[in-house]
């Protein structure tokens, strides 16, 4: 893998978890996980193997620094590495077709839902769960379904520009 590749998946990740840090808590001290779509965006622009497990475990690890979550730590790491697993088999089998922003929307919000219910699921085995898991699935996981979807779609966009103009060539850049 390439240093640049690396400095820059760095970097959405550093913005992902600025977002994250601002982003209020809300019912169980569960947060919107905007790392989320910064994730989506560093696997939709270097969609290599090394690239995925580099960004999974980095997202795991930032989102564990600063979950709310009653050991929600470990559950982080794994839905991220589960999470960047299954898109990356997504994103390489839509590989021929034009990354637009309604199929950037469709696999953020589903990759979105993965995180979720892996996270909660795990922490469910780990810990246990605050209130019950429809609850949380319900009130947390489907509207940040939403705002992920449509927010990674919107980033994206600013991102892939912003390289073109800048006139950095990615590897794997899937426009």
């Amino acid at each position: 893998m390439k240093l640049k590749n690396n400095i820059l998946t760095a970097l959405l990740l550093t913005i992902g978890f600025i977002l994250h840090q601002i982003t209020p808590g809300i019912l169980g001290g569960m947060k919107f996980d905007f790392l989320l779509a910064f994730i989506f965006i560093s696997l939709f622009i270097n969609s290599t193997f090394s690239n995925t497990i580099l960004t999974a475990l980095l997202g795991g690890i930032l989102s564990a620094m600063t979950t709310n979550f009653p050991g929600g730590q470990i559950s982080n790491l794994i839905d991220k590495l589960v999470t960047c697993l299954i898109l990356f088999i997504i994103i390489k089998g839509i590989q021929h077709f034009k990354l637009n922003s309604f199929i950037v929307a469709l696999i953020s919000g589903l990759g979105t839902f993965i995180s979720g219910t892996t996270f909660l699921i795990s922490a469910l085995l780990i810990t246990g769960l605050p209130v019950p898991l429809k609850v949380l699935m319900i009130t947390v996981v489907l509207p940040t379904i939403v705002i992920n979807g449509l927010g990674t779609a919107f980033l994206y966009k600013i991102v892939k520009r912003t390289l073109k103009i800048s006139g950095i060539a990615i590897d794997n850049f899937n426009s």
